[in-house]
């Protein structure tokens, strides 16, 4: 089913005008649904575009737009808090309802996640809401934040940095973050909930989703987004979470659930592997070439062969892993280092590749690359860049590692 993006805004109850897309469906949409981006992001970001136009592809009618201060939006970033984000999805709601007609879906991506089942109480005509890794508690979002919260509470606000980008927190945002219940509106939603998280979500832990879960009351859902991360960066992620949305909503609008089922994602083998702490534990995979089940402190992964070494290709080979864990160690540690500190190091980038040589697997050079953003001179960059090199697995590499085998 194709359709298009509308461009278009609507004002808020203060008077400033919200940038927003709106994407409509070929035909009468099934209904209409009103999406809430994360904190800090903006209706563009992958997750809400890809999925409203996969909503829009099942035929129904998705709102996405810039809360005040961000994006597009107009408006003073700084004076915007959790209830104000409320009060703009509120805002949004009114806009479909005098235009088009008004959301039976809201849908919230983290923080939103939040906002979105707190403003449901003051939409009538929704008949369900959907959370995607989404906090139990708003002020969640202040761990972001958490090393500027003192400079916040003594001069009342503080520049912050997220995702790369400068925003003036004021100590009115944490007060209003302290204020909100979201459970407690969970309890008194009394419409069905979906909430779909990622149990690998380093941003906000899928325990957040329990929580959401035993306090709202039927009928209520929970789907596992398996390994997508807090963003559903990875377009099969969004897509799928928006296959599962569409069929869960066509349930509650009266709607036929005529749901196109995404291509299917490759699935690695089967496997049973046990926890194994304190060290890593490899398994062969019944009917794999190469294929090898692996446990890291309980941690699952496949390890396999390429196709031109007689493998399925279902995960990266153990010299590629070793090129792996090398850089993750090495940016781990510089960040553990910057902490210490308290050098502005934003993000951390290593690249690992084997140099050139007869035997592929067994490399005597590997080429190790850093890139590092922040306000650093170059002193600071260069004692970075030997910090790196200090990490554990780069000392095991070069120093020298004794191996005692034997058979059980």
């Amino acid at each position: 089913m194709t359709g298009e993006t509308k461009k278009t805004e609507f004002s808020t109850k203060s008077g400033e005008k919200l940038a927003a897309a709106l994407e409509l469906p070929s035909g009468k949409p099934k209904a209409f649904a009103l999406f809430a981006h994360c904190f800090s992001c903006s209706k563009d970001i992958k997750a809400a575009r890809e999925i409203a136009r996969a909503l829009r592809a099942h035929g129904f009618a998705v709102l996405r737009f810039d809360f005040t201060g961000l994006g597009a939006s107009e408006g003073d970033f700084a004076n915007t808090n959790f209830s104000s984000n409320v009060d703009d999805l509120v805002s949004a709601a009114d806009y479909l309802r005098d235009e088009f007609e008004a959301p039976s879906i809201l849908i919230g991506h983290s923080l939103g996640g939040a906002a979105a089942i707190v403003a449901a109480t003051r939409i009538a005509e929704v008949k369900g809401v959907a959370t995607i890794g989404a906090p139990a508690e708003a002020d969640h979002v202040a761990m972001q934040i958490a090393e500027h919260r003192d400079e916040i509470e003594k001069n009342g606000y503080a520049t912050v940095k997220l995702a790369g980008r400068p925003f003036t927190i004021k100590k009115q945002f944490l007060d209003d973050l302290a204020n909100q219940d979201v459970l407690t509106c969970a309890g008194k939603l009394k419409r069905p909930l979906l909430i779909l998280h990622a149990p690998l979500d380093q941003t906000v832990g899928v325990d957040n989703a329990s929580k959401i879960l035993l306090a709202a009351k039927h009928p209520k859902s929970f789907v596992s987004l398996d390994d997508a991360d807090h963003l559903l960066s990875k377009t099969e992620d969004a897509q799928y979470a928006a296959n599962v949305l569409a069929a869960w909503a066509a349930r509650y609008i009266g709607a036929s659930a005529s749901i196109e089922p995404a291509p299917p994602k490759a699935q690695p083998p089967k496997h049973n592997v046990p926890e194994f702490p304190g060290g890593a534990l490899a398994r062969s995979i019944d009917g794999e070439a190469f294929a090898i089940a692996l446990s890291v402190d309980g941690h699952p992964m496949i390890i396999d062969a390429g196709k031109d070494d007689g493998g399925s290709g279902l995960g990266p080979n153990p010299t590629r892993t070793l090129e792996g864990a090398l850089a993750a160690c090495g940016a781990m540690t510089v960040k553990m280092y910057a902490r210490r500190k308290k050098w502005d190091v934003q993000s951390v980038e290593i690249s690992v590749k084997r140099a050139q040589s007869e035997d592929d697997h067994a490399p005597h050079v590997l080429e190790k690359e850093m890139r590092v953003t922040g306000e650093l001179d170059e002193e600071q960059r260069a004692r970075l860049l030997e910090i790196a090199d200090k990490c554990p697995v780069h000392r095991m590499l070069t120093e020298g590692v004794s191996v005692r085998s034997r058979i059980a």
